[in-house]
C-alpha cells in the first residue's frame, strides 16, 4: 500500500525525474490532457473540475501519507503542481498557445511564490501541499484570462 501513496504523490512516478521534478509534474498533467483535445469545450471543462476535485483529495491523502518517509513537501511529490496546472487551465478556450501560455504562467507563480501564496503552503500536512499549487494555479488563471481577454 506504501508503494500506491508514493505512485500517487509522486504524480504517478515524474516526481522521481531529475531536474525540476515539479514541472515534469505539470507537464505529465499536460500528457493526461492530451485526449481532451477531441472533445468539446463543456466536457472539458467538467473532466478538468473532476480531475481537480478528484486529485486534489488523492493529493492531499497521499502526501500525508508519504510525510514521515518523505518530509512535508519534498519534490517528490508533485500531484499538486498537475492539479495546480490544471486549476490554471480550467474555463480557458482550449488550444496549444493556451495550454502552454498556462503552464508557464503556472510555473511562474508556483515557483516565485508572490502576492501570499507561500502563505497557503504553511498549512498542516497535505493540506499545504496542495494549497500554494492550488493558489498560483488560481494567480495564472485570472492572468491568462487577463490576456485572452486583452488580446482579442
Amino acid at each position: 500500500m506504501r508503494s500506491l501513496y508514493k505512485f500517487i504523490a509522486s504524480g504517478f512516478g515524474t516526481g522521481y525525474l531529475p531536474k525540476a521534478p515539479g514541472t515534469w509534474g505539470a507537464l505529465g498533467a499536460l500528457l493526461i490532457m492530451l485526449p481532451f483535445y477531441f472533445l468539446h469545450y463543456e466536457h472539458i471543462t467538467i473532466l478538468l473540475a473532476c480531475c481537480i476535485f478528484v486529485f486534489t483529495l488523492l493529493g492531499v491523502w497521499s502526501a500525508n501519507r508519504v510525510e514521515s518517509e518523505w518530509g512535508h513537501d519534498p519534490k517528490k511529490v508533485v500531484i499538486d503542481e498537475m492539479v495546480g496546472l490544471w486549476v490554471s487551465i480550467i474555463f480557458i478556450p482550449f488550444s496549444w498557445v493556451n495550454l502552454i501560455v498556462g503552464f508557464i504562467l503556472f510555473r511562474f507563480f508556483d515557483i516565485f511564490k508572490p502576492l501570499g501564496i507561500r502563505h497557503a503552503e504553511k498549512l498542516n500536512g497535505g493540506y499545504g501541499v496542495m494549497a500554494d499549487d492550488l493558489v498560483a494555479g488560481v494567480y495564472a488563471n485570472v492572468v491568462l484570462n487577463c490576456l485572452i481577454f486583452v488580446l482579442e
